[in-house]
């Protein structure tokens, strides 16, 4: 077997390795979606706003930035 052949073998061989290492340590690390307490929800809300649905735009406003 010639050198190139060998590197080349080598590298591949890492790369599974490194491939499938990657793929077990994220299947472990996956949350089980743990829920926020209501002092996180809060502060969430506050920060990103609520999740309700925008109001209705009235007939004839414009949709531009108040600026």
């Amino acid at each position: 077997m010639s050198r190139p052949v060998l590197i080349v073998m080598v590298l591949v061989m890492v790369a599974v390795a490194a491939s499938g290492t990657t793929f077990y340590l994220v299947q472990v690390n996956v949350p089980a979606t743990p829920e926020m307490s209501e002092e996180q929800r809060i502060t969430r809300e506050n920060f990103f706003g609520t999740s309700k649905e925008l109001p209705p735009i009235e007939k004839g406003q414009e949709m531009r930035p108040r600026w």
